[in-house]
């Protein structure tokens, strides 16, 4: 088969999605199937254009397994929201010019989602190459942006919900990483004469890179962390995630010279992060590191933090989570109880989940694995096997290719 990609980054990108969509891509080739991708320019780790890719807005190209057009992001402040939605209509609106020209036939186009208007990029691309649209929700939008007070204004709520199930009723397929984003849909689109079809496909995890045993890591020392051990969040600091968890900890144990705290990311909440934590002599606080550091970074850590506020596990899913867990370290989840990763984390035996946003609950997970070295190397060990069996590539490529092979006989 062949399959049109539109993706907000693909690699090397250093943005998550980015890597997420060069797995799949990748699983697909070996497969035997061809993507064409749609994308960005390299962006995401300064909020500019990377160094080696300025010049043309429009860049064709190729990947291991078929072609790739690469297209100015219109990168703005990211702490400004209109600013920010001016840069993803800019981006939206060459996408769309590039997926409608872009040489068919396709079997399938792939959308990615948020930002919510790639999927009327799909579509449109969809119906041009008719072929159907399987919409890949990544995040719930505008869901998750209102629940954290990043947009409040009632009628840009209303219009971006008109605009959600304007795109559901466009899709033959919606995709979705968990049972809990599944339902929110669900009851979206459970009134349209002709919903989407629904289904839940994981994100992949990179899980032939081996597991690094050691966390005595040249990161590690270059950060000065010494024999410590290391709690650290890696993923996007913005405002869904319950970073104060980590700052508030950090404070109780000043006073404890074998626990140490790491933030590595970047986000719009990355320079007040940093500030916060300019006082707190075991907070570190420090950006993205390039692509081929990312295994010793997750190796450095000897318990990965996974943060997500209350009430948003029904519209996000922290997929880093699972990252961490291939790394064969142990988590503790602050999230939702009953939700997708706190189910996993008990499941496979991975680490310990406490309810979010509740700074003791979190403080006494992280003394309870801080005092038993035994206990974490047995939660790490489990969660890389519950991985390995269930989050490689191969599978969830395999997964996306018979749901497209099924929407091409409907």
């Amino acid at each position: 088969m062949r399959f049109l990609v539109v993706s907000p980054h693909f690699k090397p990108d250093v943005a998550p999605t980015g890597g997420v969509v060069a797995m799949v891509v990748e699983a697909l080739g070996q497969m035997g199937h061809e993507t064409h991708i749609v994308t960005s320019l390299p962006w995401y780790e300064h909020h500019a254009v990377a160094e080696g890719w300025q010049g043309s807005p429009w860049q064709n190209g190729c990947h291991d397994h078929g072609t790739v057009t690469r297209l100015h992001p219109f990168p703005t402040d990211k702490t400004s929201l209109p600013a920010r939605s001016l840069g993803y209509l800019g981006f939206s609106t060459l996408a769309a010019v590039a997926a409608l020209a872009s040489k068919g036939p396709f079997d399938a186009v792939l959308a990615l989602s948020p930002p919510l208007t790639l999927a009327v990029v799909g579509w449109l691309a969809a119906e041009r190459h008719r072929c159907p649209l399987i919409l890949d929700i990544q995040d719930i939008f505008p869901d998750v942006a209102v629940e954290v007070g990043a947009i409040t204004s009632p009628p840009l709520i209303d219009l971006l919900k008109h605009l959600e199930r304007f795109c559901y009723g466009r899709a033959a397929a919606v995709r979705v990483l968990s049972d809990d984003l599944a339902a929110n849909v669900t009851a979206k689109v459970s009134r349209m004469r002709r919903p989407p079809h629904i289904e839940v496909i994981v994100n992949p995890v990179d899980t032939t890179t081996p597991a690094s045993p050691d966390s005595d890591t040249p990161y590690r020392r270059e950060l000065g962390l010494g024999d410590a051990t290391v709690f650290m969040y890696a993923g996007n600091l913005g405002h869904s995630q319950s970073l104060d968890l980590v700052v508030g900890a950090a404070r109780r144990h000043t006073h404890r010279s074998d626990i140490a705290y790491v933030i590595n990311g970047g986000g719009v909440m990355a320079d007040h992060i940093t500030r916060v934590a300019a006082d707190i002599p075991n907070l570190t606080v420090i950006g993205y590191q390039p692509p081929e550091r990312v295994s010793e970074v997750l190796a450095t850590a000897d318990v990965h933090l996974v943060l997500l506020k209350a009430g948003l596990s029904a519209s996000s899913v922290p997929s880093k989570a699972f990252s961490a867990l291939a790394s064969a370290r142990p988590l503790i989840a602050a999230i939702d109880i009953g939700t997708e990763v706190a189910n996993v984390v008990s499941e496979a035996g991975a680490g310990l989940a406490v309810p979010p946003d509740d700074l003791e609950a979190f403080v006494a997970a992280v003394e309870c694995l801080a005092n038993d070295p035994d206990a974490r190397h047995l939660m790490g060990e489990s969660g890389s096997a519950w991985i390995a069996e269930r989050r490689s590539p191969a599978v969830v490529a395999g997964a996306l290719a018979t749901l497209a092979e099924e929407l091409g006989t409907k």
